[in-house]
């Protein structure tokens, strides 16, 4: 009988774990094939969440549960919850049911039968979603497609079912400053992409703002491409040789035919420009530089302050 570990983030989803809970009941009843586990991450919840996981393991030993000292963000929630998973197979969802529990079965049946490592979901729309925060989105997934040698399919959750080779091989890459869309991608492995309709939170509000979803972006970028590097020396090789074209202009105006080079609000201009260009190439270095300051601290990706899991 193969197992099947059910990751689930939470953060602040009081509201949603009812909801959550007979869903996934109901899922595990419906594949009694597998032995399941469910492992519930608080992300240092500032509701009742916590005290939930705890009312919920004491009447199903099928749920577990982990607690951070201090919110360490998703990917770290993931991450935990990956070292802990003793399944077979593991899948990740999130607790507001905006992954249909419902397709697991079909991603359990295709790795079975048709010898995937993973399936992974994704939304076929963004019905509900502000625009802004749609197009934004698009834009992302396909200037991350361009820049970076991974696929990143357009709309990917994180929702997936993996193999347990696959989860050992993700969990062995040790960076503390996780994109794990881009780290799922670069393990390689045999993947499965299946669509499904958008839907809404169950219940509660969206735990990741624009200001943490632009956050979130650059360090996928910084994290998975060396193309802003090379898109600063590009610029700034352009802008070495545009001074070069002026000096000589400025040179034989002067020389050749004794002009003077008017032109104080064009040389302004230029300056502004160039000024503006510095900040920007040393903005993008220094984005590389604190990712890479971060890591060499080799602090850990999460503190566990309480748990109903025994150690591996």
């Amino acid at each position: 009988m193969d197992k099947i570990s059910i990751i689930v983030p939470c953060y602040n989803e009081q509201a949603s774990i009812p909801h959550l809970i007979p869903e996934l009941n109901k899922l595990m009843e419906s594949m009694k094939e597998c032995e399941f586990e469910v492992i519930l991450i608080d992300n240092c919840s500032e509701d009742d969440t916590l005290n939930m996981m705890k009312e919920i393991h004491e009447k199903d030993d099928r749920y577990q549960y982990i607690s951070f000292s201090r919110n360490f963000g998703k990917d770290s929630s993931m991450t935990a919850g990956l070292q802990a998973s003793t399944g077979d197979y593991v899948a990740i969802m999130d607790a507001d049911l905006q992954d249909p529990p419902e397709i697991l079965p079909t991603m359990y049946k295709t790795i079975k039968e048709e010898g995937y490592d993973c399936v992974a979901a994704y939304r076929e729309n963004r019905k509900g979603e502000p625009f802004i925060r749609s197009a934004l989105a698009r834009i992302f997934y396909k200037l991350m497609g361009k820049i970076s040698n991974y696929e990143v399919v357009n709309g990917a959750r994180d929702y997936r079912l993996m193999s347990r080779q696959m989860v050992d091989a993700v969990i062995s890459l040790d960076e503390s400053i996780r994109f794990s869309k881009g780290i799922f991608s670069w393990v390689g492995f045999k993947t499965k992409w299946i669509g499904f309709e958008n839907r809404e939170r169950v219940a509660g509000d969206t735990k990741l703002p624009m200001k943490s979803a632009f956050q979130y972006a650059i360090r996928g970028i910084v994290g998975f491409s060396t193309v802003p590097l090379v898109m600063a020396s590009i610029l700034g090789l352009v802008f070495f040789f545009v001074a070069i074209i002026y000096t000589l202009y400025v040179i034989i105006s002067q020389s050749l035919f004794r002009e003077a080079v008017s032109g104080y609000p064009s040389l302004m201009c230029v300056m502004l420009f160039g000024f503006g260009l510095t900040f920007l190439v040393l903005g993008i270095i220094g984005q590389y530089l604190a990712q890479m300051y971060l890591e060499i601290k080799s602090r850990p990706k999460y503190i566990i302050k309480e748990s109903s899991m025994k150690e591996k």
